[in-house]
């Protein structure tokens, strides 16, 4: 079931830049989904537009079967936005930030709320000092507290381990599955690759304003399954020999190679009937090597072509 549906979404800003190009899109209840694209993608954008910050040029989005324009403040009540850049107020106490922010969404006070929000987040020792006082991880945190003061059963997470070093994005990974459990959908903006393999349910890749791509994570992890063996070839071949059509080969580098892809986890690669052929086809080789392809290799892939 969709708790968030993008339909025929672009925009294009006054000085004529079109950010996104046709965007459908449906982030399904419960899951984490994972929004991969190199910065200027429009990540940001799309975002802001579903979170009711940005007007869309054209189309519609519906939070919770609300629609984000016509019922704005139940569309936006729903959402919980921890945006790239930190905003807070300096002088502010994490505990103050965070009941304020819940104020705001015209919630009864409820400080046992606000408490579990921060011991989950690491933040409960901080609660009084000055937010100006804490580290960036700290401060980024604050900021999650913040989203979820008003208990919202959507979180957006824009880009929320940038600038954050290791130790403390596992931690964040932890609250954010934390926060899945309970019924909590998440949706992550993000160039770390790890984050999406680490995280996602489902990814997403979007370039140039438009979404290349959106699979299931363990789908795309299949596809990662697979290897390459490079065959570096005595002699260029101009076409491949009818003989080895079975093995689905590749000529690539001007005919001086051959790529055979296989997936590590069959039954069999396939490699000794492949070798045995291109000896019967006369197709001599130098040197070969295998390859495995990462999640990075299929977003680089994407994002080329």
């Amino acid at each position: 079931m969709s708790i968030i549906s993008v339909k025929n979404v672009s925009k294009t800003y006054a000085s004529g830049f079109t950010a996104l190009k046709t965007i459908d899109l449906d982030i399904r209840k419960g899951e984490i989904f994972a929004l991969l694209g190199p910065n200027g993608a429009g990540k940001t954008t799309l975002i802001g537009i579903i979170c009711g910050l940005v007007n869309a040029t054209t189309g519609t989005v519906t939070v919770g079967g609300h629609d984000n324009v016509k019922d704005y403040r139940a569309a936006r009540a729903m959402i919980g936005l921890v945006p790239q850049e930190l905003h807070t107020d300096a002088w502010e106490s994490p505990w103050s930030t965070a009941a304020f922010s819940r104020g705001l969404f015209g919630k009864a006070k409820n400080p046992a709320h606000i408490e579990k929000v921060l011991k989950d987040l690491s933040l409960w020792d901080k609660r009084n000092s000055q937010i100006i006082t804490l580290s960036g991880g700290m401060k980024r945190r604050v900021m999650i507290a913040k989203a979820l003061a008003h208990e919202p059963p959507i979180l957006f997470l824009d880009e929320p381990t940038a600038g954050v070093d290791v130790e403390l994005r596992k931690s964040m990974w932890e609250v954010v599955r934390r926060l899945r459990e309970v019924g909590v959908t998440i949706i992550l903006t993000t160039h770390y690759i790890e984050e999406a393999e680490e995280m996602a349910d489902r990814v997403g890749v979007i370039n140039k304003g438009e979404i290349v791509l959106v699979e299931e994570k363990a789908k795309l992890m299949r596809k990662l399954g697979r290897k390459q063996l490079k065959l570096h070839l005595q002699d260029r071949l101009a076409v491949l020999p009818p003989a080895l059509a079975a093995h689905h080969l590749e000529l690539a580098a001007d005919g001086k190679e051959l790529i055979y892809t296989y997936d590590t986890r069959g039954e069999r690669t396939g490699i000794t009937g492949l070798l045995n052929d291109l000896g019967a086809a006369g197709v001599r080789f130098n040197d070969l090597n295998t390859t495995q392809s990462s999640l990075e290799d299929i977003f680089v892939s994407l994002v080329h072509q």
